[in-house]
């Protein structure tokens, strides 16, 4: 996964540690635009629908991953993702998240870059 991929074996086995793998129902709204978020998904099966500003952008399926923003930022949600079949995903919570990224400040540095080298390859 590009967010975790620059973490060692061992930051990613913290990062696992405070993950939960949780099941949702086709239809479920994992995200809602413009609402904050405070969760993390990497999608382990299944598929779900990315729409912003009301028109459908994206599907995400197993290995992709969302709401990546709200590990980092208090923003408001930039799209709403809606379950469009059974799903399996991990989740990963803010408040975890910014505990572990204080204990272990090596995983805060990684984690930016690869927020940054999204976004910029977004722009393009």
């Amino acid at each position: 996964m590009p967010l975790f991929a620059r973490c060692s074996k061992r930051e990613l086995g913290l990062i696992a540690g405070i993950a939960d793998e949780i099941d949702l129902r086709s239809g479920k709204v994992l995200t809602k635009e413009g609402e904050s978020g405070r969760e993390f998904f990497v999608m382990l099966d299944g598929k779900v629908e990315v729409r912003r500003g009301g028109r459908k952008r994206d599907v995400l399926e197993a290995g992709d991953f969302l709401g990546e923003i709200a590990l980092v930022s208090r923003s408001p949600r930039t799209a709403t993702v809606t379950a469009l079949t059974p799903v399996r995903v991990l989740v990963i919570r803010d408040q975890e998240f910014r505990a572990l990224l204080e204990r272990v400040p090596s995983i805060q540095t990684k984690v930016l870059e690869a927020l940054a080298d999204r976004l910029a390859a977004d722009a393009l």
